[in-house]
């Protein structure tokens, strides 16, 4: 697998970072609702002195893409020449970008047969796709985020985990260490799903209020990216709690907005970024504890409010989404609202509220809130 995935890996270009004299971390998502971690992280690790080539992709299904949060910020590109890389990276310390066509383009050929042949699942095809692709970032090290749940691609911690160590083993054969998390994605991160939203939650982060789930998984992450650049795990905790409570990951944020030709407004006025223009309230309809509030679902309801592709050639509305207000453990009250949706035409209303009436469920009994954080693999 180590060797079909070099394969992959020089079929097309491979980025050149060795003009850059930082250490250069990147983090990877296997993909989820609401997981909008790559856009406060990028700039938090940055602040610290480590670089962040990052390359992201686009949603599709119930999951979110990082490409098209971003997109949603007035004029952001995230399509820059290759050229350009090493000479921001050594500047401001990160580039967010999709990739680019000349980047492993056997992955698209080979994705195209996988569905065609029913492999789409398959773990070593699905790793040999991600770690391909991420080598070729001429990286130091990786930080991965396998998520479990409804949520995820991975329903099981035991597909999860085996995901985890096939990715892992790939890097240690390619010189590249990597560390694997295994987090929670039976329900959303954070409390705002959808592209605009989700902008809002991240700048929210790197001002230090941002949801509890979100920042302890931006933080963690961000540790561990550090001590991939050979930084010490406890100086490191402490760099990146001075880089969040000193403003500098912010201005790093609003530098990157700037450099990659966005409207760095945003980060002060959230009026800048598009909106749907109404709101419904799904409410709780007893008193009791929430038991489910389940993210595929919510993932769906939003393809179908249009804030998702079911189709990779589809548009998406960046202004559409939801505010989650309740999650699993909380208590609710008859009448509690349990998630808002920002919508703009009532017909997608009526399509994402048939999902997402069966996403919540209340019961009597108290019930325990998520793990967030399942396993470390190092």
């Amino acid at each position: 697998l180590a060797a079909w995935t070099d394969a992959m890996l020089h079929s097309g270009d491979v980025l050149d970072l060795s003009a850059v004299p930082k250490p250069k971390i990147d983090k990877h998502s296997t993909g989820g609702v609401g997981d909008k971690i790559s856009i406060p992280l990028a700039p938090i690790v940055a602040a610290c002195g480590v670089a962040v080539p990052m390359m992201s992709g686009r949603g599709l299904g119930h999951t979110g893409g990082t490409l098209d949060k971003l997109e949603s910020i007035p004029r952001f590109t995230t399509q820059i020449d290759p050229s350009r890389f090493p000479g921001q990276l050594d500047d401001l310390g990160v580039v967010m970008v999709g990739q680019t066509e000349r980047l492993v383009p056997a992955d698209r050929r080979i994705y195209a047969l996988r569905d065609a042949s029913g492999t789409v699942p398959s773990v070593p095809l699905i790793s040999s796709s991600i770690m391909s692709k991420k080598l070729a970032e001429d990286l130091d090290g990786l930080v991965l985020d396998v998520k479990v749940g409804s949520g995820a691609f991975m329903k099981t911690i035991d597909d999860a985990r085996r995901l985890a160590t096939t990715m892992r083993d790939l890097g240690g054969a390619a010189s590249t260490p990597v560390t694997a998390y295994l987090t929670d994605m039976s329900q959303p991160l954070g409390r705002a799903v959808g592209n605009a939203n989700e902008i809002d939650e991240s700048i929210a982060v790197l001002r230090g209020d941002g949801p509890p789930d979100v920042t302890e998984l931006t933080v963690a992450f961000a540790v561990e990216m550090l001590a991939l650049a050979g930084r010490d795990r406890g100086a490191a905790a402490s760099e990146v709690d001075r880089a969040i409570g000193s403003g500098t990951a912010l201005e790093v944020m609003e530098r990157l907005i700037e450099v990659q030709g966005g409207d760095p407004r945003v980060l002060e006025d959230p009026s800048v970024l598009p909106s749907a223009p109404h709101e419904y309230d799904l409410l709780a309809d007893r008193d009791g504890f929430v038991s489910r509030c389940d993210a595929y679902d919510i993932g769906i309801a939003g393809v179908r409010l249009g804030a998702g592709r079911s189709k990779k050639e589809d548009d998406v509305d960046p202004g559409v989404g939801f505010i989650v207000h309740a999650k699993v453990g909380d208590r609710v009250a008859s009448g509690d609202r349990l998630v808002s949706v920002r919508y703009r035409d009532e017909s997608l209303l009526s399509s994402s509220l048939a999902v997402l009436n069966n996403a919540f469920k209340v019961a009597e009994e108290p019930v325990e809130p998520v793990e967030l954080m399942m396993e470390v693999m190092r």
